[in-house]
């Protein structure tokens, strides 16, 4: 017998749904999906995308990087989709053609400044170098000595503050760690543990532990983004390195 869902025993959803064919919407990863080490899209991976476009597919770029790093890669493949950044932190609109403005927000979800200051002093005690992101603003103590190497990755200037902590007066998007490996996999579930319910934690790179708000992640984001273009879950295709 099945018995209705209560406050106390709520219903249960499948986790994955069940695929449909054809594929109406692709979700791309960037950094080790479709660029490497050389940053570059490969002509294979355009046309594949183009190919997908001209038969009616949606694709979106769904990455850990701030959305104005993204954008060039989405203007290389000629995207129209929605930009996802940040974890699924905050999802923009592709600009007009021809606009230099960022593409309209459609959804931000940041992290509390409470919890975004905590995970600052716990990362800094686990022996990792914490930076902050809020929108599209990359933010740094003034006397890192990789500010450079960070905005070359990127692809936007860091902003340098002498005390990192004061800085955050207000909810940000993201807290990114940086250690090196095998530091940040080492300590991630110790971080899971610290802060839940605070803060969700994610392994984007062998040296790079993010925080971001509670609920906050690249599925939720797939969800959001096939609901709007009113697609099937199970129509839809994501792709990633992780």
């Amino acid at each position: 017998m099945t018995m209705a869902p209560t406050p106390l025993m709520p219903a249960i959803l499948p986790v994955t749904p069940a695929p449909e064919l054809p594929i109406r919407l692709i979700a791309l990863d960037i950094d080790g999906t479709i660029i490497g080490d050389d940053h570059e899209i490969a002509k294979r991976t355009m046309t594949a995308v183009r190919g997908a476009m001209e038969r009616d597919v949606a694709v979106s770029l769904v990455t850990g990087r701030m959305v104005s790093s993204a954008m060039r890669f989405a203007q290389d493949l000629g995207l129209t989709g929605p930009i996802v950044g940040y974890q699924g932190g905050l999802i923009r609109a592709m600009p007009l053609p021809g606009s230099r403005r960022l593409g309209k927000l459609l959804l931000h979800t940041p992290l509390p400044a409470e919890s975004a200051r905590a995970i600052l002093g716990w990362t800094r005690a686990h022996g990792l170098d914490p930076h902050v992101n809020h929108l599209e603003r990359f933010i740094l103590r003034a006397d890192d000595p990789k500010a450079d190497d960070y905005s070359a990755f990127m692809g936007a200037h860091a902003e340098l503050v002498p005390d990192l902590l004061a800085a955050i007066d207000h909810p940000v998007t993201k807290v990114l760690a940086v250690g090196e490996p095998p530091i940040p996999t080492e300590v991630a579930p110790l971080a899971r543990a610290e802060f839940a319910g605070r803060a969700d934690v994610t392994i984007s790179h062998p040296r790079f532990l993010e925080f971001v708000a509670p609920g906050v992640s690249k599925g939720r984001a797939i969800r959001w983004l096939a609901r709007r273009l009113r697609i099937p879950l199970g129509a839809t295709l994501a792709i990633g390195d992780q």
